[in-house]
C-alpha cells in the first residue's frame, strides 16, 4: 500500500509540474521562438532533436592533366553541397597508368578509381571479371541522377553484359586541327582542304620564316608519343583507315592490317624526313608538345580535342599577344571523302574496388555522392568552378573569368572527374567568345556526321583484356620505327606476323565470334 500512494502522490507531483512548465512557457515568447517544435504521442509533449548525418568519407584516385595539385577551393564547397569528407589523390597523367597498376597490385586502390582511359579500361576488364570491383548496374536505379546516363554509353562500358563503372561523358568527336591562323594568313594559306594541302602548310611553317624573325626555327606540326590521341589516330581517319578495327572480307580486321595505315604512316614518315615535324616525336610527352606549340615553335597541333583551343590561346599570347589561333577538321581523304573516328562517348570511367569499398552500405553511400555530383548545381561547382569567381552566366551559358590561371589551378583538376554529360547531369553549356572555340563547336557537331565507330567498342574478347595491351605494345614500337626508317614495309609486316602469333590471330578469332 506504501509502495502504490507513492506512486499516486509521484505521478501527481510531476503532473503539477508540467503544468507549471506549460503556464511559464506560454508566457515566455523568446524561449518558444528558439525550443524544437514538440510531438505529442499519448498526450506527452517531448522535444525531438535530429542528429545531422555524419559526413560520408571518400578516397578517389585520378589523373592529374595540370602541372600542380589544387588547392581544396573547388573541395571544400563539395564537401558542403554533399555532406562528405573528401580526400582526393591526384597523380600527373603521364605516369598515371604505373601508379595505377602499382595501386592494384598492392592492394591500395581507394573506394573510387578513375581510370586514365579506354585503354586501361580494357587492362582492367580481366580484373573486373575476377570480381575485383563492384558491380553497380542493379543499383543504379535507386538513384534518380545516376538513372539518366546514357544506356547506349553504359552498354560500351559493360563488361560480359554487367555494369562495373560511372562513366565521364565526351563528345563523340571532338579531334582536328589546331593552327596558327596568323602565320597561314601571314603566308596567305588556307585551312586544308585535304591531306596534300595539310603537308604543303606543315612545309610552308617551317620554310617560310612564318614569324617573321629572320630565323628557321620553326615546324609545321608537334606531335607527341600517343598513337590514339595525338596526330597520328585523327590523320589516319582521314586516310580512310578504320576505328581501331574494321570490315574486310565481311570479317572484322585490326586497322594496321589495312592498306590506308600504312599510308597514314608513309605520310608521317614524309612529315618527319622533311623537318617538318618534331623529330622526336614519338619520345614527347603531351606536357611538351603543348609547351612547344604556345612557346611559338610550331603552328598545328593536330588530335586530341580541338576545344583545347582556349588552353593553348591562353599560354600562347603571354608569349606572342598578337597571335591568332583557329581549328579546323574537314581534311579529305585522297578519295575525296571526310571521316572522323569517334570514341564510344566517353574518354574515362570510375571503378569501385571491393577491397576498399566494404560491403553494399558503403558503396550505396558512395554512389549517392556520384548521385548528387549529377545535379546542376554540384556539377557546374566540379566543372565549372565558384560562380562569380571562376565563371559568370551570361545567356544561360557559363563565361569562364578572365583569370585563365586561377581557372586552371582550382579547378581543371576536379573537372576531369565529373560524370555524365550536360545533357544527363544538367550543367551549363560553354559561352565562348573566342572565335576560333566557337568554330570547334561547330566543327564537333560536323565531325560526327562523317563519324567512324569502334565496331569492337562492345564486344568482349579475353584474348584481347589478356594480351591487348602488350601486344598493341608490339604495333606501336613498329609504327615508330616505320615512321623513323629503321624497318620498311617487310620489316612492318613482320612484326604484324609477331603480332598474330603471340594471341593476335585469336584476338581477330573472338572478336568476330562475339559480333
Amino acid at each position: 500500500m506504501k509502495k502504490k500512494s507513492f506512486s499516486i502522490l509521484l505521478t501527481a507531483l510531476l503532473t503539477f509540474s508540467v503544468m507549471l512548465s506549460a503556464c511559464s512557457g506560454g508566457n515566455n515568447s523568446s524561449k518558444e521562438k528558439n525550443d524544437p517544435a514538440p510531438t505529442t504521442n499519448g498526450g506527452d509533449t517531448t522535444a525531438v532533436v535530429v542528429e545531422p548525418e555524419a559526413p560520408t568519407e571518400i578516397k578517389i584516385m585520378l589523373p592529374l592533366n595540370t602541372t600542380d595539385t589544387p588547392p581544396d577551393t573547388i573541395k571544400i564547397e563539395l564537401e558542403k553541397l554533399t555532406n562528405t569528407k573528401l580526400t582526393y589523390q591526384f597523380f600527373p597523367a603521364d605516369s598515371y597508368e604505373e601508379k595505377l597498376n602499382t595501386s592494384f597490385a598492392t592492394g591500395s586502390l581507394p573506394q573510387v578509381t578513375y581510370l586514365k582511359n579506354q585503354a586501361t579500361f580494357v587492362q582492367m576488364k580481366e580484373s573486373i571479371k575476377d570480381g575485383q570491383f563492384w558491380e553497380i548496374g542493379p543499383y543504379l536505379s535507386e538513384f534518380p541522377n545516376l538513372s539518366k546516363l546514357k544506356p547506349e554509353i553504359l552498354n560500351n562500358t559493360k563488361v560480359d553484359g554487367k555494369l562495373y563503372s560511372l562513366y565521364i561523358g565526351r563528345p563523340l568527336a571532338r579531334q582536328g586541327i589546331i593552327y596558327r591562323k596568323d602565320w597561314a594568313d601571314k603566308l596567305g594559306i588556307s585551312a586544308p582542304a585535304n591531306l596534300d594541302e595539310l603537308y604543303e602548310m606543315a612545309k610552308a611553317f617551317t620554310e617560310q620564316d612564318p614569324d617573321g624573325n629572320g630565323q628557321k626555327d620553326t615546324i609545321g606540326v608537334v606531335d607527341r608519343n600517343e598513337l590514339y590521341y595525338g596526330a597520328f589516330k585523327t590523320i589516319s581517319a582521314w586516310f580512310g583507315t578504320p576505328n581501331t578495327w574494321g570490315e574486310k572480307d565481311g570479317q572484322l580486321a585490326p586497322e594496321f592490317t589495312f592498306s590506308q595505315y600504312v599510308d597514314t604512316m608513309d605520310f608521317f614518315k614524309k612529315l618527319r624526313d622533311g623537318g617538318y615535324m618534331n623529330q622526336d616525336f614519338a619520345a614527347t610527352s603531351k606536357t611538351d608538345a603543348v609547351n612547344m606549340f604556345t612557346s611559338g615553335k610550331a603552328g598545328l597541333y593536330i588530335g586530341g580535342s580541338m576545344q583545347d583551343i582556349d588552353t593553348l590561346n591562353k599560354d600562347l599570347i603571354k608569349n606572342y599577344p598578337d597571335a591568332v589561333l583557329d581549328t579546323h577538321s574537314m581534311v579529305a581523304g585522297p578519295d575525296g571523302k571526310f571521316a572522323q573516328w569517334m570514341i564510344p562517348g566517353y574518354n574515362n570511367v570510375a571503378l569501385f574496388p571491393k577491397s576498399a569499398v566494404k560491403d553494399e552500405a558503403e558503396l550505396k553511400k558512395i554512389l549517392g555522392f556520384f548521385d548528387k555530383m549529377m545535379t546542376p548545381e554540384v556539377a557546374n561547382l566540379m566543372f565549372w568552378g565558384i560562380e562569380g569567381t571562376h565563371y559568370t552566366v551570361v545567356d544561360g551559358k557559363a563565361k569562364p573569368g578572365d583569370d585563365k590561371e586561377l581557372i586552371e589551378r582550382e579547378v581543371k583538376g576536379y573537372k576531369d572527374s565529373v560524370i555524365g554529360e550536360a545533357e544527363t547531369n544538367g550543367m551549363y553549356q560553354p559561352y565562348n567568345i573566342l572565335p576560333g572555340r566557337i568554330h570547334a563547336e561547330e566543327l564537333v557537331l560536323e565531325n560526327v556526321k562523317v563519324g567512324v565507330a569502334d565496331p569492337t567498342a562492345a564486344l568482349d574478347s579475353a584474348t584481347y583484356v589478356e594480351k591487348g595491351v602488350e601486344l598493341q605494345q608490339i604495333i606501336t614500337d613498329a609504327t615508330y620505327k616505320y615512321i623513323y626508317g629503321q624497318i620498311d614495309k617487310a620489316g612492318f609486316d613482320k612484326e604484324v606476323e609477331s603480332w598474330m602469333s603471340r594471341g593476335g590471330a585469336q584476338i581477330i578469332e573472338e572478336y568476330n565470334a562475339a559480333k
